[in-house]
């Protein structure tokens, strides 16, 4: 999306599978796009920081340690004043099944060493087990110097 709107972007994956499938998206699509399979708890690796780093649905997979390793992976992908967006699930989904719910707090812990929680909305987030959106949040959030 952020392609067809004349953006430099990159896409970040840890499956070569879904980069693959990202990779033939983009080309049906006829948007540039750079896509690399990446670990997304060493973005450091990557050498580069980016003013805006969005994430879709992966926050809420890590455990506290490894939340906390991708809080510090994400500091070193983006640049000083950038933004992240984080879209993960809530503790408002009812039920048991998915991936572990979020709660603001947690955001906000997680961010709270030379980060600033502009924002957390409460969205729908589309998922392929459901056909309705699930609760979610939206939290945009800025980096520090």
């Amino acid at each position: 999306m952020a392609a067809a709107l004349g953006l430099d972007t990159t896409g970040i994956d840890g499956s070569p599978r879904a980069i693959a499938l990202a990779r033939r998206k983009a080309a049906e699509r006829g948007v540039d796009v750079r896509f690399l399979v990446a670990d997304a708890l060493d973005l450091g690796s990557l050498g580069e920081v980016f003013d805006t780093v969005i994430d879709s649905g992966l926050f809420h997979v890590f455990g506290d340690d490894d939340r906390a390793r991708y809080v510090d992976s994400l500091r070193a992908a983006t640049a000083p004043g950038g933004r992240v967006s984080v879209l993960c699930f809530s503790e408002r989904m009812p039920g048991d099944f998915g991936p572990r719910r979020v709660t603001q707090d947690e955001i906000r812990a997680s961010f709270s060493d030379r980060w600033t929680v502009e924002a957390i909305e409460a969205v729908g987030m589309e998922v392929n087990f459901s056909p309705d959106p699930v609760p979610a949040w939206l939290a945009t959030i800025i980096r520090g110097e």
